[in-house]
């Protein structure tokens, strides 16, 4: 086996497991599968957490991961796929940065782990085992890498930077916060 044969492989791993966990995610919330709340117990939990309008920010987020994560494993519009999931594991990770890095105490480990994944198949793009390269690459382009960033990139940061300010409000507002120490079940962002 060559190293180019090795590394498109590899490629095909990354991009089928990445791939396959974000599409699973998406599932979940966009139609209940897999113990999923679907759109309306998403839309819900996604507003109680400062996403909002819920349903909205519920079907764009399984949007991004489910059309995001399939795409990635199929290897197709690598950029848009990786730059879209990534963006959805960037608003995961915010929810889930104030309880620190690490996984087993509810922090961003596993959002992170999954954005920058796929945020590097993105950039490295999705190797001779796809349908980007089956059709000749032509919606895996070198200036498709940046623009989709650039897109995917503000968009995140408004619609983070709109619950950060929602959740300032509710704090500074004195609205009730769970007791410290207590956490109630919540389904994966």
């Amino acid at each position: 086996m060559t190293r180019t044969d090795r590394r498109d492989l590899g490629l095909l791993l990354l991009r089928l497991g990445t791939g396959g966990v974000l599409a699973a995610h998406g599932a979940q919330k966009l139609f209940g599968w897999f113990g999923g709340g679907g759109i309306e117990g998403t839309g819900q939990f996604m507003e109680s957490i400062g996403y909002a309008p819920g349903r909205a920010s519920a079907t764009a987020a399984g949007l991004a991961e489910a059309g995001g994560g399939t795409l990635l494993a199929l290897g197709l519009a690598t950029p848009a796929a990786g730059a879209a999931s990534a963006g959805a594991m960037a608003g995961a990770a915010a929810v889930h940065a104030p309880n620190g890095f690490f996984n087993q105490s509810g922090g961003y480990e596993y959002a992170a782990s999954l954005g920058l994944t796929a945020a590097g198949l993105a950039v490295t793009g999705p190797g001779r085992y796809s349908l980007d390269h089956l059709l000749g690459h032509s919606v895996n382009r070198g200036w498709m890498v940046p623009a989709a960033f650039a897109a995917v990139g503000a968009a995140t940061a408004l619609v983070v930077g709109a619950r950060a300010r929602r959740m300032r409000g509710a704090e500074e507002g004195g609205q009730e916060q769970p007791p410290e120490g207590r956490t109630e079940q919540q389904p994966e962002v």
